[in-house]
């Protein structure tokens, strides 16, 4: 039986990836370097740190990748503050709600940094839905390692086999079935590309999610 859900929180709680986006690409303009739609989707689930390392080796980049952090994220903040038409993926504030009324332990697993967790939260509510809050700038690998999904499960109240992943990247998916933790793929239309033939359910809208009947 489910009794703890695991959320991702880029492209199944809200879709700041357009804003992530634009925010990458102005600091490439800056950077002086082409990168692909193609390379670009490849990043998809990783922390800002691991997209840095990834570009960093592959345009020789000369500053530390601290730096690149911080201007990036700069650039991101800017734009998350100014940009009215953030909304919440459809559907998802009343599957959280649900879960919350009917008892089941809530705790997110993103790769974003706390600050942007934090934003996301301040802007939307959450905070007291969530037991935990885990952000993939403390670990040294990002998804697909699956070492997010195992420390959230950790953080539970229940064991592994009561927990479920939301995941929507490919990364994502694979980092949890590699935690040995069960995963619902939401197809999200927002998330381009992504395999997510590894989790066990598939949905295309979070009204498909019945909790009396899928986390039974």
């Amino acid at each position: 039986m489910i009794k703890t859900v695991i959320f991702d929180m880029d492209g199944v709680i809200v879709d700041t990836e357009p804003v992530h986006k634009y925010a990458y690409y102005q600091h490439f303009n800056e950077l002086n370097i082409k990168v692909s739609e193609e390379f670009y989707s490849t990043f998809t689930g990783n922390s800002t740190r691991n997209v840095f390392q990834k570009l960093k080796a592959e345009f020789n980049l000369s500053e530390d990748v601290e730096s690149l952090i911080l201007r990036k994220r700069a650039l991101f903040n800017d734009a998350f503050d100014t940009k009215p038409d953030l909304f919440l993926i459809d559907g998802v504030e009343d599957l959280i709600k649900n879960l919350y009324n009917n008892e089941f332990q809530l705790i997110l697993a993103s790769s974003a940094s706390k600050g942007t967790i934090e934003r996301v939260f301040n802007r939307f509510n959450l905070h007291q839905y969530f037991t935990h809050k885990v952000s993939g700038e403390d670990f040294p690998k990002s998804k697909p390692d699956p070492a997010i999904f195992i420390h959230a499960a950790n953080l539970s109240n229940h064991s592994f086999e009561n927990c479920v992943v939301i995941e929507d990247s490919t990364n994502g998916v694979t980092a949890a079935k590699s935690a040995n933790l069960k995963c619902i793929g939401y197809d999200s239309k927002n998330s381009k590309n992504q395999d997510l033939s590894k989790a066990d359910l598939v949905i295309n809208d979070f009204s498909e999610l019945d909790i009396h009947c899928m986390f039974s």
